[in-house]
């Protein structure tokens, strides 16, 4: 079992949610964990819980990137693990009602931001050899469901570009982990303006730290050994029902 004890580790969209839950498991192992996010007060609530340094960033901009980066890099001179958590529903809803903006900002919420921290990782870790890159995806990428063509095409996109991405790292020794969970204990159904789960289902429902915890879990393989993909159902939800 690998220890965490000084990995450096950053999680996108790490203020609440998945991504606060998935920080806060890094933090426990004992890891060096930077979380970034688009709001700095909630941003910097959620560090100073976790006990995890924090950056402003849209995960969209490659500038962005490039300011991170550099600050984890002048901090500790590598990076062990990414997690690429960043994403939002924008608009659920059928193609027909979809407007240009918020088709447009679901592309770059929820695959471009990712592969653009890829890229930069990819670099970085190949030089180090050694690294993983988790992207967080969802069932969506592979089920289809009527009103979520959208969001579920770029989780797909992110699929389908991490399977790439670990075949082309594997030889320098990085590995690549999609995670693709279901129906979660988080505010997503808000944040795209769906009716909200009942509260006993919800409670059933997928714990940021359980993922966290998860993720984890599969840091701590030997290097050796690559997890290529995880699909993650709450045994509350019907199998292939949103």
């Amino acid at each position: 079992m690998t220890d965490l004890s000084s990995s450096t580790v950053v999680v996108t969209g790490g203020s609440r949610g998945y991504g606060a839950g998935i920080a806060a498991s890094f933090a426990k192992a004992g890891a060096k964990v930077w979380i970034t996010g688009r709001n700095e007060v909630k941003l910097r609530e959620a560090a100073d819980r976790i006990g995890a340094r924090h950056r402003v960033a849209d995960a969209s901009d490659g500038a962005a990137w490039d300011g991170l980066f550099e600050e984890v890099l002048g901090a500790t001179g590598r990076l062990d693990v990414l997690v690429n958590n960043a994403g939002e529903g924008v608009k659920i809803g059928e193609a027909a009602v979809q407007d240009d903006a918020s088709v447009e900002r679901s592309l770059a919420s929820n695959l471009t931001g990712a592969i653009l921290g890829c890229t930069r990782a990819a670099r970085i870790m190949s030089g180090q050899g050694s690294g993983l890159i988790v992207n967080i995806g969802s069932a969506c990428s592979t089920h289809a469901w009527a009103g979520w063509g959208v969001y579920s095409a770029a989780k797909a996109g992110l699929l389908m570009f991490s399977r790439c991405l670990l075949a082309e790292l594997r030889p320098h020794g990085v590995r690549v982990t999609s995670i693709l969970p279901s129906w979660g204990q988080t505010d997503f159904t808000e944040g795209a303006h769906l009716p909200p789960r009942d509260p006993e289902v919800l409670a059933k429902c997928i714990a940021p730290g359980e993922l966290g915890d998860l993720i984890v879990q599969i840091a701590r393989l030997p290097a050796h050994l690559v997890t290529e993909e995880v699909k993650l159902w709450p045994t509350v939800q019907p199998i292939g029902q949103l």
